[in-house]
């Protein structure tokens, strides 16, 4: 478990530092994203073999309902990740899309995990896309939505969704998560 709560430090910190410490960031330079990056990464790395390691209590467990439902949030989330990146009519209704992908993300994934591990990991992914939104809110409290985007970017963001949906679906079979069920 710590390297699974370590990672998720590392991650944090990663991002919220250009938040907290805005002028260090800035006189970093563009060497200041390549550190983010590296820390970010290793937070990921480390909260992979954390999480895989990890052993804890099982409160519940994947439930037919649930992984249903898990499975259309992951869809969500996907394309909201989409749709933050092609500025689609979503991203001009929403501030943080991105952010709300992880934090559906996150909720999808209790949902469907019951063990300690994974309120760890994703609660803690959870807590930090909360506080992230709250953070920049504070930081920028006006927001200028994105110019609408080409027709055509809908509905690749769309395809695009389900396609990397169904290659993070095989990843997951790959390493011994069945997606559904």
């Amino acid at each position: 478990m710590t390297y699974l709560i370590l990672g998720l430090v590392l991650w944090t910190a990663g991002h919220v530092f250009k938040r907290i410490a805005p002028d260090m960031r800035a006189g970093m330079g563009h060497a200041g994203r390549g550190l983010a990056a590296l820390i970010i990464l290793a937070g990921v790395v480390l909260m992979v073999i954390g999480y895989r390691a990890a052993d804890g209590a099982v409160l519940w467990g994947r439930h037919p309902a649930t992984v249903g439902i898990n499975n259309l949030l992951m869809l969500l989330s996907v394309y909201m990740f989409a749709a933050a990146g092609m500025k689609t009519a979503l991203a001009r209704k929403m501030r943080h899309p991105m952010l709300g992908g992880v934090k559906v993300w996150a909720l999808a994934h209790l949902l469907v995990n019951g063990d300690v591990p994974s309120f760890v990991l994703f609660g803690g992914l959870l807590a930090w896309a909360v506080v992230e939104m709250i953070v920049i809110n504070r930081a920028h409290p006006d927001w200028t939505p994105p110019a609408p985007a080409p027709r055509r970017k809908e509905v690749i963001a769309v395809v695009a969704s389900v396609v990397l949906y169904g290659v993070i679906a095989a990843l997951h079979y790959h390493f011994g998560y069945p997606v559904f069920g």
